[in-house]
């Protein structure tokens, strides 16, 4: 059993060892170069910049307020011979935070492409890098590309729609209140950097980083490449469950919103979403934890994630959706015009983005959640893509369990007629 890897949450969130490993590699001007090719990107697909035959001179204007929201102030406006450069506040900063995020998961998901293509004898000799590729755990390769692939496309000002499908909006909400895209970018960007983080941090033996001891190596299976997609639809799920909040905040004012809706924000949305992201980054640490709730308090804590996931994944009774708590049965209602029985209106959503909707945050995030609370021990390998012991040999355990110290071994018991 490889030793456990020395877990930091500070480090982790601060991406610690993502930027050690660019450090090492000599690549911050890969970083600069992606970064500033996203900017470049977001100024002409955002309309932030309009090429044409303007004439005149130049003019720059600091706009200190305006008939738009308050987030675009101040900014700056920029008058030139060949076309117009609009900046406005928060948009510019959020577009300056996501393009630093994507040169960092561009980069990194570069270098670490090369580096496991690239076939060099490891520390602990014999192996290759190609060769230890197949006992990389098919959710973690998965994780690499993810900060390259959502950094990308699901942080690109072109995917607004999708966005708003996507959170139960419209396109035009959006556009009208346009800090949410700026909210939406930074975090699906920031969990994909995770994503990475913990890559470097359970695979820093193959990248350059001093391990104590060996990289366990495991054989590439359907069942593991199962569970890699599991836990990769499960992040992103869990990513745009958690920030459908904000883009209801951009019609109903937080600070005048009654319990029941802080009670679907908090409770339906965030709880249920910040278990199935810890899960797909941390699928045995979790579990495992959800398992030990059964003792003392945890009991309680236990019964509130049953009752949140049950509420989402079936139906909510009246008079609580009008308070503002729904559930999939409700939405169900609703998109069939049914007066009574706690029926919602599914709202600007219709089609294949409303059903996507459904399966995809309504029962897979319920689902799971009242799976995981209820059976964590067979739940836990899904994600893992171990196999339960059930008389036949158990697989080696996840590395990612490395997260959280090792497994204790198991111990045979002699009989009167000999070890079995």
């Amino acid at each position: 059993m490889d030793p456990p890897v020395r877990f930091d949450a500070v480090g982790l969130l601060t991406l610690r060892e993502i930027r050690a490993f660019v450090r090492r590699s000599s690549a911050r001007g890969g970083v600069v170069f992606f970064a500033l090719l996203y900017v470049l990107g977001s100024l002409f697909l955002g309309g932030m910049v309009a090429i044409g035959n303007v004439g005149g001179g130049y003019s720059l204007y600091i706009l200190w307020n305006g008939s738009s929201g308050a987030w675009n102030y101040p900014g700056l406006l920029l008058i030139a011979p060949w076309g117009v450069v609009s900046l406005p506040f928060f948009a510019t900063l959020a577009m300056v935070v996501v393009a630093v995020g994507v040169g960092y998961g561009m980069t990194v998901a570069f270098l670490l492409v090369v580096r496991l293509l690239r076939p060099r004898a490891t520390r602990s000799g014999g192996t290759t890098t190609a060769s230890t590729v197949a006992g990389l755990t098919p959710a973690m390769i998965s994780l690499v590309t993810l900060g390259a692939c959502c950094s990308t496309t699901a942080a690109a000002t072109a995917g607004v729609g999708l966005v708003a499908q996507a959170s139960g909006t419209t396109t035009a909400n959006l556009l009208l209140n346009n800090w949410y895209l700026g909210v939406f970018q930074i975090g699906m960007v920031w969990v994909a950097l995770l994503a990475q983080e913990m890559l470097l941090i359970v695979y820093g033996g193959l990248f350059g980083r001093p391990t104590t001891g060996p990289v366990t190596s495991r054989p590439l299976t359907g069942q593991l490449v199962a569970a890699g997609a599991l836990r990769a639809v499960l992040l992103g799920s869990a990513v745009v469950w958690a920030l459908a909040v904000a883009a209801q905040w951009t019609t109903v004012d937080p600070t005048r919103a009654g319990v029941g809706l802080w009670a679907q924000w908090i409770g339906q949305h965030w709880v249920i979403a910040g278990l199935a992201l810890s899960a797909a980054l941390f699928p045995s640490a979790t579990l495992g934890a959800l398992g030990r709730l059964r003792h003392r308090w945890g009991g309680a804590v236990a019964l509130v994630f049953l009752v949140l996931g049950l509420s989402v994944l079936t139906w909510v009774p009246p008079p609580l959706p009008s308070w503002g708590l729904d559930g999939f049965v409700n939405q169900i209602l609703g998109s069939l015009a049914v007066s009574g029985w706690g029926a919602v209106p599914v709202g600007a959503v219709g089609g294949p983005a409303l059903i996507a909707r459904w399966l995809g945050e309504y029962l897979l995030l319920g689902g799971f959640t009242v799976a995981a609370t209820l059976w964590p021990t067979k739940v836990g390998p899904l994600l893992t893509g171990s196999v339960p012991w059930s008389g036949s040999p158990r697989p080696a355990p996840d590395v990612e369990s490395r997260l959280s110290g090792p497994e204790p071994r198991a111990t045979t018991t002699p009989t009167a007629h000999g070890s079995e």
